[in-house]
Parts: C-alpha cells; structure tokens; sequence
C-alpha cells in the first residue's frame, strides 16, 4: 500500500482535528496550507489561524497565500509532488490547485450531501430542526459542495444539542472518516458517486447559505420550537438575538439557551412574562419560550437567576424584533 503524501489546507479549529488524526495515524503532510496571519483586535496583534498555530507547534512546512491564483503559490504546490489535497473549512479553490495532485482534491464537509451545501452547514441543521446529519468526504470540482462523493457518515443530532456541541461532534467523526476515505483511496477501494445518487426523484438539496447578523434576529411570530431551534442553531456563536423594550430604552440581547413550551395564550408575541426571581419566558405564536441564559450587549452571559438580580424588568416589558423597532433605535 503506498503512502500518500499530503498536503493539508484549513483554517478554524474544527480543521485541526483532522490535520492531527492524519499526523497521529503516521499519514506523510508534506506542508500546510491557511490563512494568511491578520492584525486584529484594539491592539492590531497579529493573529493566527489555529490551523497555522497548530501546524507550527509540529514544526510542518506553512504556506499562507494572499492570492490562490498567485503562479508563485501553485508553482510551490507543485513542486510538493503531493499526492492528494486535504481541504477543510478552507476558502474555495481555483481549478489550478484543485486540479494539481492525481490523486484528487478531498473536501470534509459537515454534513450529509447534497443537503445542506454551504458555509453554515451545522447552524442550520439544527434551526431546521434536524434529527440526522453527518459528514461527507468529496471531491472538488468547479462549484461549491458539488463534487463527487467518496464516503458519507449518518451521526444522530441529539435534541440537547446546540451548534457549538454539534460542531465538535462532527468534528471528531468528521476526521475518522478523512482516514477512512484515505485508507480507501490507498487501497483501491473507492467509487466517487455523483451526488444525484444521493437524492430522491425531484427531491431538491436543503442549502447552508452563510448567517450574517441580519439573519440571527429572533422572530417571536414563530412557533415555540422553530424558535427554540433557531436559538440553539446559533449558540453560542454568533448567538440568537432581540431587542427588549422597557421604560423608554431598547436593550439588544442574545439568547443562549430555552425550552419550548406550548400553550394556549391571548398574549401580543413577543411579550416578556417573569416572576422577577427564576424566570423569564416570551409569548410566541402557539406558547412561549423559556429563557435560561442570555446576555445583554455589553454585559456577560449569565443564566436567568443571575441576570433577574442584578436586572430590573419594566412592568410590561417587550422582546421585539429588529423590523419592528423604529429605525433611531436601531
């Protein structure tokens, strides 16, 4: 069986979990390809990616292009005689590098294509309300999430689960199956099926478009479990948020964690019911939403009892969404 030489592209945490299975089960990473280091913060400090962090710590050759297309780049890929590309969560690839190793371009995704292509596969699976997701293994071709499929992993969503559970979920299951899939390719094993082989007759893929602030404002018209599923999709990053009206202020928080609770009410959505000490729960389309953490923009998380001491609700408090909100407010 020969041993494939390897050339890792990702950025975020969720990518160093693969990149240190492919390094702990012997595989031969020849360099590493991410982000190029950025100022960020009040200080401008220089930041780098946890993909280039780790990859610096196992003393692997880095590369950090500003420019995919640049000739220098492709020219030094090349010249790595690598066998195959491993991308996860990495930027989009021009055909000149996709195309460059013989072995194929391998792309992780968290989720079960063709459903939920996209930049935010995770979030919304669980806004959707999903109870099966998983991962896939794919080969890159010239459009986002398309290509054909190697392997796939159906993996449960637990109804407790929020996006930042899920995403280290699939994270670990998302790295097993990279070896598996190389271990197949090694072996001569693996058929890449066209990802039409994975649908139902007229059946059309569910997208992961990526969430923007805009997209992360609760909407209390909903019912009471599209809305608690769409708090747990966001948490706790970037975080489910509304806008709470009391005593001539409008206060923005994000919502962390609830539970839905169907009931029968007269109430106008949106209206905010506590006993000022333990709770706290929204009036909604068919019952409420209980909130058990939140934070107010500028202040820490905090669960409900500690949030209600410190924190004078108004008499008839309102939790309103941005539309509603006069645009001096916003």
């Amino acid at each position: 069986m020969k041993k494939l030489r390897i050339v890792f592209m990702g950025t975020p945490e969720f990518a160093v979990a693969t990149l240190g299975s492919l390094l702990d089960n012997g595989y031969d990473v020849v360099s590493v390809v991410t982000a190029a280091d950025k100022p960020s913060g009040r200080g401008r400090k220089t930041s780098r990616s946890p993909v280039s962090i780790f990859a610096g710590s196992h003393s692997l050759p880095v590369l950090q292009p500003e420019n995919l297309k640049d000739p220098e780049f492709i020219s030094a890929l090349k010249k790595l005689e690598a066998d195959v590309f491993i991308v996860v969560a990495f930027r989009m690839l021009p055909e000149a590098v996709w195309r460059i190793p013989p072995c194929g371009t391998i792309n992780l995704h968290a989720s079960l294509l063709p459903h939920y292509r996209g930049a935010a596969p995770i979030n919304h699976v669980l806004i959707n309300g999903e109870t099966v997701t998983g991962v896939t293994t794919f080969l890159i071709d010239d459009n986002i999430d398309t290509g054909k499929i190697l392997l796939r992993e159906e993996i449960p969503v637990d109804p407790s689960e929020n996006a930042g559970d899920l995403h280290d979920k699939l994270m670990k299951r998302g790295a097993a199956l990279v070896l598996r899939t190389l271990a197949a390719i090694s072996a001569g094993q693996i058929s890449p099926q066209p990802q039409s082989a994975f649908l139902m007759p007229g059946e059309i893929p569910r997208t992961a478009p990526k969430i923007f602030p805009e997209n992360c404002i609760i909407n209390w018209q909903n019912e009471c479990h599209a809305i608690h599923n769409f708090i747990r999709g966001l948490s706790p990053s970037p975080g489910a948020r509304s806008f709470l009206k009391q005593d001539g202020e409008t206060l923005s928080f994000k919502v962390f964690e609830s539970r839905p609770e169907i009931a029968v009410h007269t109430l106008v959505p949106g209206s905010v019911i506590s006993d000022r000490k333990n709770y706290i729960k929204i009036a909604c389309k068919n019952g409420y939403v209980n909130i058990d953490s939140l934070q107010l923009a500028g202040r820490k998380r905090m669960n409900i009892s500690e949030f209600l001491k410190g924190f004078r609700l108004a008499d008839h408090p309102v939790a309103v969404t941005w539309q509603a909100l006069p645009s001096s407010a916003r």
